[in-house]
Parts: C-alpha cells; structure tokens; sequence
C-alpha cells in the first residue's frame, strides 16, 4: 500500500496482516505513517496504490460496510464534556440505531468502571476516566474490529493502566485491535504480534520473542533490579481513581 502527499512519501509499500481476535501493535516515530494508515483502514483516506480490507471488506469499494464493522478511537478524546457519561453513551446508541440505548450506555458504564460517574459531566473526569468513556463509546453497538491510534498519549501512569486494563478486557472478549503507539512498553506489555514502520515501511512484524531473537544472544550478568520510578509513583499513589 502506498500514500504520498505532495512529494513526501509517507506510506511505500506497507505490508501487513492481523488475525483476528488478536492485539497487533504498530510502533513508529512521529511521522512514520501510522496515522495515516489508521486513516485508510478506517476509510477515511484512499491509498495512491495497493489495497487494504478489513474483515474481508475493502476499504475503497466496501467503505460503508467497513465502517459498520469498525471502530476508530484517535488520539484525542472524543467526548462531549458538557454532557454526563451516560449521556455521551446515550447519544452514540442512539447514532448507531441501537435498541434500547440507555441500556446499552448502563452496560457499557459497568463495564468500564463509569457507573458512580455516570450522571457527572464529563468536563470533571480525569483524564484515564475520558479515556476509558471515548473507548466505551466506541464499543456501542459491539464493533469486531477496534483501531486505537495512540490512545495514551497525554495520560499520566495512572491514566495508562486503566487504558491498558480495557485493552485487555477487549482482547478477551475477542475483539480484534490494531492499536498504534510509540510507547514501546505498551506494545510489549499488551500485544500479541507487534510491527515496526520506519520511513513508510513495515521493517519488522513479530511476536516480542520473535523480534527479541533478531538481536544477538544476551549476555547473562546478576544485578540487582532496581524499581523504574513509574513502579514507584503507581506504589505510592496507588493505581484506584
């Protein structure tokens, strides 16, 4: 799949499978290209040349089933903070002709650990809580397929264990995700196949054990572990909102 705009080339030849039900993170740099591939399987942007489908489905001839199958959560939340949480569920069932919308905005809340915040604005979430309601929002309707594109950037530790905690709630429940990132402990501790973009190109795609074998053996040393300080900080602030 290919993408320029102007004369820069930002996507050359990208190649790349998920399975389905699996967690396939995309690391790169700021301007490798992931977002304008999330920007194309989403069908928000047509690929120069190549092709790319979702679910079977492509993305340019099949746009409008494509998006009935997908979700896309962006790195900035999407939430309307004059509304409550409920009612931001509320209005996205209702946009997706879902039955019975305050139901589906209640399980969602549950689900997500919203429900004493429910009937709160918006505007006085931390940042983890308008995180986790933009991906509850975007589980209405419960999508196959979930793209998050960067979805911690901004949060603080605490912030970011409560994305990782859905992510991982999602994946369980075999929901297929493609979630961009340069955090490179997020995809370590959250994928089952990760994929390095580096100047348009996928350079390495890979279980984290079958990219750790493309550097040389490591040499084994006894040393002493010392906590990173974001182990610290979640120790003492404790990681309950």
């Amino acid at each position: 799949m290919h993408r320029s705009y102007g004369d820069l080339r930002v996507l050359d030849g990208v190649d790349l499978t998920v399975d389905r039900g699996s967690i396939y993170a995309l690391l790169g740099s700021n301007g490798a290209g992931k977002t304008t591939l999330v920007r194309i399987l989403s069908t928000l942007l047509r690929p120069d040349a190549g092709t790319a489908s979702v679910a079977g489905l492509d993305v340019v001839t099949q746009g409008a089933r494509v998006r009935e199958l997908i979700s896309l959560t962006g790195q900035f939340s999407a939430v309307d903070e004059v509304l409550t949480g409920r009612e931001n569920l509320v209005l996205v069932a209702r946009l997706r002709h879902l039955p019975e919308p305050r139901r589906v905005a209640d399980d969602l809340l549950d689900r997500f650990d919203l429900a004493e915040a429910a009937d709160r604005r918006v505007s006085t979430y931390s940042g983890g809580m308008r995180r986790r309601l933009d991906i509850a929002m975007s589980l209405a309707g419960d999508p196959p397929v979930v793209v998050l594109d960067e979805p911690t950037t901004g949060l603080d530790p605490q912030g970011r264990a409560e994305v990782w905690r859905c992510v991982r709630e999602l994946a369980g429940r075999g929901t297929t995700i493609l979630l961009t990132t340069q955090y490179l402990d997020e995809a370590e501790q959250l994928a089952d196949r990760i994929a390095i973009l580096h100047q348009g190109r996928i350079i390495a795609d890979g279980s984290l054990a079958e990219l750790k074998r493309l550097l040389p053996p490591a040499r084994v040393e006894l040393v002493e572990k010392q906590p990173s300080l974001e182990e610290v900080f979640l120790a003492v602030v404790g990681t309950d909102r």
